[in-house]
């Protein structure tokens, strides 16, 4: 029987062996999809991916299925709410940054139609392909994501500092990190 070669990272869990084979790397245009994905990144600054895959589900329910209309009109009361349920990441800056960021990608859409066109601009809609040796090699920002970075905190996004783009950019595919001996690399 063969081994399967995966990149490093994802052999900590089962989690995050699924995410990595079906999901990580792969390009995303799928609308909610992306909007889900920036919002799951910014909640996992300061905790290991590993937790937010383990509160995915319970944080979709949570969050109304990542619902950008109804995420922008939660008040305080909502926010307590959530502060209460422990199948979320319970941060009050965080809470706040999925409602105000729901509200500024609302006007990001109205803007430039969907945020697919506007992140997937910045690659002029082409994934950047890495080649790495090693996980060592992978670094945890770019020039580009500093760029993206700037631009999302122009338009009003919180917690999209550099490492957080960057991780996001590899989680909807705009860079493709799999490691050159990984079997999923695309």
């Amino acid at each position: 029987m063969l081994e399967i070669k995966r990149c490093d990272w994802s052999e900590n869990s089962e989690l995050e062996r699924n995410y990595h084979d079906h999901e990580w790397g792969r390009p995303v245009h799928d609308e909610h999809k992306l909007f889900k994905m920036l919002i799951l990144e910014g909640q996992q600054a300061g905790l290991s991916w590993q937790t937010i895959l383990s509160k995915m589900d319970a944080m979709t329910e949570a969050y109304e299925n990542f619902n950008p209309e109804r995420l922008s009109n939660y008040d305080e009361q909502k926010i307590e709410e959530l502060l209460s349920d422990q199948r979320v990441i319970r941060n009050r800056l965080k809470i706040k940054a999925v409602i105000k960021n729901a509200k500024v990608y609302l006007k990001l859409k109205e803007e430039y139609g969907s945020l697919d066109s506007y992140i997937w601009s910045f690659v002029n809609n082409e994934p950047i392909v890495n080649s790495w040796s090693s996980i060592e090699e992978v670094p945890a920002r770019t020039d580009l994501s500093d760029k993206i970075s700037k631009e999302l905190k122009k338009k009003g996004f919180s917690f999209v500092g550099s490492t957080t783009v960057y991780a996001f950019m590899q989680s909807i595919g705009m860079v493709n990190d799999h490691l050159l001996t990984c079997d999923f690399r695309i």
